[in-house]
């Protein structure tokens, strides 16, 4: 990759009385704006080139990604901002598409046993990776392995669980990988048997994670395989070019097996995190799309919401605040309680975000998944329960309470959120909060690592079915970043995933929630997100608001202008 000093190119941020102008194309590459003075995108333009110091050919399309991704390693990506670059280089035995249901990928077809817990995949002929090797069912079966290698510390590698002995092999219990439930009768054939049926395999098989990596390459390269000279491919795109905290390019790939349907030709991907600098952006015809939820400073949002150009649409995502229960004072349940008692969303959803977000008491949305799970009643909003536990914790009116942080990233809607949350926990409880913020790379680092006290948290689910919230929080779960095992909780949702009877099921993963949010009060659930994005429909086509806001690069393309 290059690394250089960060590029953004310098644009006048939007007042809060401004009138956003319409955007008139006369053609999709470049696309000027007759509503704007063309003095005013000339200069806009010369500060962009003076900034970076070279000139850079316009993309087919180029979309505001919200932060610098930590990684598009399948592998090792974690978070939405890197999955969309990683999905995009990288493609499984299926693939999503545009209103996010998965087909097939690599795997043109397969067979499933009356049991529904053994695959057989048929691989295409015609997938090769981006050197001109084949793809095999051999790259998928060493991929898996380096997923589930205990000392990989790969933090999603509990997606693989389901797969027989998976989970023994990347505990360490298991040391012999034949013996894991995948293998590849020959090279065009995967065989995969799960421990129980699981209903959404198939949403699995296209999430990032179980996408093939190229060994040879790694093997060859060590670390530096994700540079764009080395990085070899077998998804929709190419890695072009990439200049830290500047921008990321892809290039369509001519040996993707369905490149013939893929109409964007090159991407840029800016890592713009700040709203007003992106909407500018957006307005000025500099980029064309915006995905990202943070996007939307709340002095504009009632003005954003009546243009046509602005999308919103529900999906499976929450906003939270994680507890590390390994920190004073959070190792104790009541004073986590307490916390989580004394916060009112209502007050962040209409003050705030101001999008339709719904309070949230429960980690999972209620209706996740095909049998509408229903989760359990969490902690409301009382105040007056809050300072009574704090006070049966040892801390009347926080009297004796360690400083307390709470850790964030910088975007305008989240420093609002820490803000409001700060407020709250010194109206109600009299303690005083510190928010630190840190950048997105950072902040993942710090999460990860648990150098946090409390901090600011989302997911997104992967697929749609209550366990992708859920198990986040198994004890060896990668992604659970709060410190906290329950043998409880680990039990009911192993016992959940052994349940044909989709309503025992669910009473069984609701049990489990009640212990999340409620019990042990491990984190503090705030609102369920409502899906965004910036876009003009009657140019840029293939997308569609989806459940779980994925939205793929190579289903977009532009008609044509009149």
């Amino acid at each position: 990759m290059s690394i250089g000093g960060p590029c953004t190119p310098k644009v006048p941020r939007l007042s809060q009385a401004c009138e956003f102008p319409t955007p008139q194309f006369t053609s999709p590459h470049p696309r000027l704006i007759s509503s704007v003075p063309r003095l005013a995108v000339l200069t806009l333009l010369c500060l962009a080139l003076a900034a970076c110091g070279r000139v850079r050919d316009r993309a087919d399309l180029v979309f505001i990604n919200g932060a610098e991704p930590e990684s598009f390693d399948p592998a090792v990506v974690t978070d939405q901002v890197g999955m969309r670059i990683s999905t995009a280089l990288f493609e499984g035995l299926c693939r999503i598409d545009e209103s996010g249901t998965p087909g097939p990928g690599i795997a043109e077809k397969w067979e499933v046993s009356p049991d529904k817990k053994h695959y057989i995949f048929h691989l295409r002929p015609n997938a090769l990776w981006s050197n001109g090797d084949p793809v095999t069912a051999h790259d998928f079966v060493r991929s898996w392995q380096r997923v589930l290698d205990p000392s990989f510390g790969a933090d999603y590698a509990s997606q693989l669980y389901v797969i027989t002995n998976a989970a023994a092999y990347h505990t360490g219990q298991l040391t012999d990988f034949t013996q894991v439930g995948v293998s590849a009768p020959d090279a065009l054939t995967l065989s995969v048997t799960l421990e129980n049926p699981t209903p959404y395999f198939i949403d699995l098989c296209a999430f990032a994670t179980l996408a093939p990596v190229h060994l040879p390459s790694i093997e060859k390269h060590g670390g530096a395989w994700l540079k764009p000279h080395n990085i070899v491919c077998n998804g929709s795109y190419l890695l072009d070019s990439w200049k830290l905290d500047d921008h990321l390019r892809l290039r369509k790939n001519p040996r993707y097996w369905d490149a013939a349907n893929v109409a964007m030709k090159t991407i840029e991907v800016l890592p713009i995190s700040e709203p007003n600098t992106a909407i500018n952006y957006f307005l000025t015809g500099e980029a064309d799309l915006i995905m990202d939820k943070g996007m939307v400073p709340t002095s504009l949002t009632a003005t954003l919401k009546s243009k046509p150009w602005f999308h919103t649409g529900p999906f499976l995502g929450s906003y939270f605040t994680r507890f590390n229960v390994n920190a004073a004072p959070f190792d104790n349940p009541k004073v986590r309680q307490a916390f989580t008692l004394a916060i009112d969303r209502k007050r962040i959803t209409e003050k705030i975000t101001q999008l339709g977000e719904i309070p949230a008491w429960s980690l999972t949305p209620p209706g996740a998944g095909t049998q509408h799970y229903l989760p359990p009643p969490g902690l409301t909003f009382d105040p007056v329960k809050a300072r009574a536990l704090l006070a049966e914790a040892g801390y009347p009116n926080g009297k004796g309470l360690p400083r307390i942080e709470y850790l964030y990233f910088p975007k305008t809607v989240e420093t609002n959120i820490a803000v409001e949350l700060q407020s709250m926990w010194k109206e109600h409880l009299g303690v005083p909060v510190q928010i630190v913020k840190q950048e997105w790379k950072i902040y993942l680092a710090s999460m990860k690592g648990l150098q946090y006290q409390m901090c600011r948290s989302s997911w997104v689910g992967d697929y749609n079915d209550p366990n992708t919230f859920l198990e986040m929080f198994l004890s060896a779960s990668g992604n659970n970043r709060t410190g906290w095992k329950n043998p409880e909780y680990d039990r009911l949702l192993n016992h959940a995933a052994t349940l044909a009877d989709p309503i025992q099921r669910n009473a069984t993963l609701a049990q489990a929630e009640q212990l999340l949010i409620s019990t042990d009060t491990v984190i503090l659930p705030i609102y369920y997100y409502v899906g965004v994005q910036f876009y003009h429909p009657d140019r840029l086509t293939g997308l569609r608001p989806n459940l779980i806001d994925d939205h793929p690069f190579r289903c977009m393309k532009w008609n044509p202008t009149p």
